[in-house]
């Protein structure tokens, strides 16, 4: 009876949590309109080139940028996530996408975070620009940028035609695999 009273015991708090961290930003990631993701976009790159060295350079260099900047990361078990945000070229912003996946295993707790996809090939944002549901790890890979210590980027540190970043996260769950998150197009 003791160990049922903990279970249901960490399923409320998780679930508190869950609805505590979603309700941060309910309105930006389930986003009304083109312009609340710009605005977004838009503190997330300049937050990404403040705490990161080399950033701006980084980020001039490439051939587009797709930028979600919330985020949001939940599960007890099972878990998902979703966020909105836009893909750059040139600085311009050429089209919406949305992130989506879901998770089945040892997981517990909730987070909001900004992820960037970098594109250092013209094959590899041509691609992901004309597929229908892009997805990671079966349409193309992404490395996920480990910034350690120093925090800095320089394109020669980077092999690989997409890098990505997890920057900002919020909340009690730690993940920085983007395996098996689809991105697909979207109007607005």
């Amino acid at each position: 009876m003791q160990n049922v009273k903990r279970i249901w015991s960490i399923v409320a708090v998780t679930m508190t949590m869950t609805l505590t961290i979603a309700s941060w930003s309910v309105g930006s990631v389930y986003a009304a309109t083109a312009k609340e993701i710009d605005v977004n976009v838009d503190v997330a790159l300049k937050q990404f080139v403040q705490d990161v060295r080399g950033a701006e350079d980084f980020l001039a260099s490439s051939k587009g940028i797709l930028v979600l900047p919330k985020v949001i990361q939940a599960g007890v078990g099972v878990g998902g996530e979703y966020g909105e945000g836009e893909l750059r070229i040139e600085g311009k912003t050429v089209s919406y996408y949305n992130m989506a996946s879901a998770s089945l295993g040892v997981q517990l707790g909730g987070q909001m975070k900004s992820i960037l996809l970098v594109f250092l090939e013209d094959g590899a944002l041509n691609k992901f620009r004309e597929s229908n549901g892009w997805k990671v790890g079966v349409d193309g890979s992404v490395v996920l940028a480990n910034l350690g210590a120093e925090g800095s980027v320089d394109t020669k540190k980077f092999n690989e035609p997409i890098v990505g970043f997890v920057f900002g996260q919020k909340g009690l769950m730690y993940d920085l695999s983007l395996e098996g998150s689809k991105f697909t197009k979207i109007d607005k």
